[in-house]
């Protein structure tokens, strides 16, 4: 009775794994207007990767055969990611699946390239958002923000303050 419970849980939970280790598929660039601001993968083809004068490069996932005004998908990767992301010329002419954000970015979807795990299933890298970081730097020795939870309680106060003090019968004060 123990073993046939132990096999048939053992054959639960190994399709349980078998079935939350298959990744999600990814999808055509065609897909990706009703994805916006979520992580998705996105299977595409590069034909060529263009790089700006101030170090942007863009992979190119549109066929030569289409307008730029009809090139609604763009993957682009930012100059200060260079070194995260690696060289991208080795992906010119062939298909790729890379995960990230969808956003609209200046009448099309786009995705930031930042990191070259993307190419594997990864996550981008993380950036904080500056305006949170404003006032802060870890060189202070205060925190970053007026938190009343992180102030002292009164604890350098007395229980009585010292100049309501009572006499007690039989004392004399000395003022």
């Amino acid at each position: 009775m123990r073993f046939g419970r132990f096999v048939s849980l053992l054959i639960y939970l190994t399709a349980q794994l078998s079935f939350a280790a298959q990744p999600k598929a990814c999808v055509p660039p065609d897909a990706v207007s009703t994805l916006a601001n979520k992580n998705v993968c996105v299977e595409v083809h590069v034909y060529d990767v263009v790089e700006l004068s101030d170090g942007t490069r863009f992979l190119d996932v549109c066929s030569p055969d289409t307008p730029d005004e009809q090139c609604k998908f763009t993957i682009v990767s930012l100059r200060e990611d260079r070194e995260d992301v690696g060289a991208l010329l080795k992906y010119r002419d062939a298909d790729v699946h890379v995960r990230g954000i969808v956003q609209p970015m200046h009448g099309r979807y786009g995705m930031l390239l930042s990191h070259a795990r993307q190419f594997y299933g990864g996550p981008p890298k993380f950036k904080p958002n500056p305006k949170l970081l404003h006032g802060f730097s870890g060189e202070q020795s205060k925190p970053p923000i007026a938190d009343p939870n992180l102030r002292s309680q009164g604890g350098h106060r007395a229980f009585m303050n010292s100049r309501d003090q009572e006499t007690l019968p039989g004392k004399t004060s000395r003022n």
